[in-house]
């Protein structure tokens, strides 16, 4: 194991930035759902199936027919996602208890993040990096949930996509909870002891903090994207990488915090991620 009271920088074992990757992976809407694969630093071209090929009926000795689906591609480059987190040396004197600290909350940060940069509601790194923002929108409500839902899955039908995941918020999983049939009973879950969403309309469904963008005004809330998700990847590099020191001078805002005069650790995480989609096969879920 690493010593966490030497003065240099320390990089922390192989195994905990995997573990650190594997909750991030876990902790995040969008990398649960979508396609991952490996990308060199550089980046990497995917193809984009804009279209279906055919199939027809033909004759004994008839020539068969030929039909190419419609393919474009795209760019998937790796933009740095980072954050760094502080500890007093008293915390970290135990290497464990740093460990566990380390895998409980940086992969969440590095998550949500990730989720909310893919609906809009954070800036996008570069212009390789797909922004959901301007995918079309269904708006929900308790009362007409249910129908808004069937809504959006003909939208990406008629797309040619098949929806087969909902990424939503815990404002989104509230609202929907609150949806009920005429004899009041809930139209999400299985019982209210249960409490949770497992599926909707019979796809997966996962929960993000991330998957939340404020209203901007008065326009609706951003609470959830529905999609088919064999239409999205996401690319890694190296993986999550986690590097600790005691030396570092950090600024946050208009503050500076010396590391050795504060008797202080700061660890920092950065994943190096790209992610592109077919935004067509996809909609965004809105609330008032």
């Amino acid at each position: 194991m690493a010593d966490i009271n030497r003065t240099t920088t320390i990089t922390l074992p192989p195994e905990v930035s995997n573990e650190i990757l594997q909750k991030t992976q876990d902790d995040s809407a969008v990398m649960a759902l979508a396609r991952q694969i490996t990308i060199p630093g550089t980046g990497v071209t995917v193809p984009v199936i804009t279209g279906d090929p055919s199939a027809a009926w033909v004759t004994e000795t008839a020539a068969k027919p030929v039909s190419n689906p419609g393919v474009s591609t795209k760019q998937l480059t790796p933009y740095k996602l980072a954050v760094i987190e502080t500890f007093s040396n008293e915390f970290v004197r135990d290497a464990a208890a740093l460990y566990d600290a380390l895998v409980a909350r940086l992969p969440l940060a590095l998550a949500n993040k990730f989720d909310n940069t893919v609906i809009g509601g954070t800036t996008k790194p570069g212009d390789n990096f797909e922004d959901m923002s301007t995918c079309t929108s269904v708006a929900l409500t308790a009362t007409t949930a249910y129908t808004q839902l069937v809504t959006a899955t003909s939208n990406i039908a008629t797309a040619g996509g098949i929806v087969n995941g909902f990424a939503i918020s815990p404002q989104c999983k509230a609202m929907l909870l609150s949806a009920v049939d005429g004899q009041n009973r809930p139209l999400f879950i299985n019982s209210v002891a249960d409490g949770a969403i497992p599926q909707i309309l019979g796809a997966p469904t996962i929960q993000s903090k991330g998957m939340y963008k404020a209203k901007a005004d008065s326009a609706t809330a951003v609470v959830g994207i529905v999609g088919d998700w064999t239409q999205a990847v996401y690319g890694t590099v190296e993986g999550v990488q986690i590097a600790v020191s005691d030396q570092a001078t950090l600024t946050t805002g208009s503050t500076t915090i010396n590391l050795w005069q504060n008797n202080m650790v700061a660890v920092r995480a950065e994943i190096e991620i790209g992610f592109r989609a077919d935004t067509s096969c996809f909609n965004l879920l809105t609330i008032a």
